[in-house]
């Protein structure tokens, strides 16, 4: 899939069944659900952006700012299975860093799964440092990292 295929936007109500549906199929446990999902697309301190590849939704972020702070978290990130290793995700990544940056962050943490090994990667080949390990922070027991990354001010606009 070569990159100008696919289309960075903030997400809007019609967009609600493809989000149900991908979070279904990317993760067992620790999903967003329906309502969360429809409070997320209509509240001030969260956005959501979608990849469109040939107008399909095949990934979706999740981020939360709180008033007067520098600080966005990417709170979720996924990608469709067929999809990934094709950068849907360091496209997401960096529309969220211009998102946070045009909202007044200056950083942007987020958490992973101690067992996401290309997340991992995704991340701290953009830039991101591991600041903590969160012991037993998921649903399931399973160990997580925080990651924070400190956003240029070049670009930001």
């Amino acid at each position: 899939m070569p990159h100008a295929q696919l289309r960075v936007r903030r997400a809007i109500d019609g967009d609600l069944q493809a989000l149900i549906d991908l979070e279904t199929r990317s993760f067992a446990t620790d999903r967003i659900s329906p309502r969360q999902w429809r409070w997320h697309l209509e509240s001030d301190s969260a956005r959501v952006l979608v990849a469109l590849h040939e107008r399909r939704l095949v990934g979706a972020c999740v981020m939360f700012f709180r008033k007067g702070s520098d600080l966005a978290r990417l709170y979720s990130m996924a990608v469709a299975a067929e999809l990934r290793g094709q950068r849907v995700g360091e496209q997401l990544l960096e529309a969220a860093e211009a998102a946070a940056q045009r909202s007044g962050c200056r950083r942007l943490r987020l958490e992973v799964r101690d067992g996401n090994a290309a997340a991992q990667r995704l991340y701290e080949r953009n830039g991101y440092q591991r600041i903590a390990r969160l012991p037993a922070y998921y649903a399931d027991g399973e160990d997580g990292w925080r990651y924070e990354k400190t956003l240029s001010r070049a670009g930001a606009g």
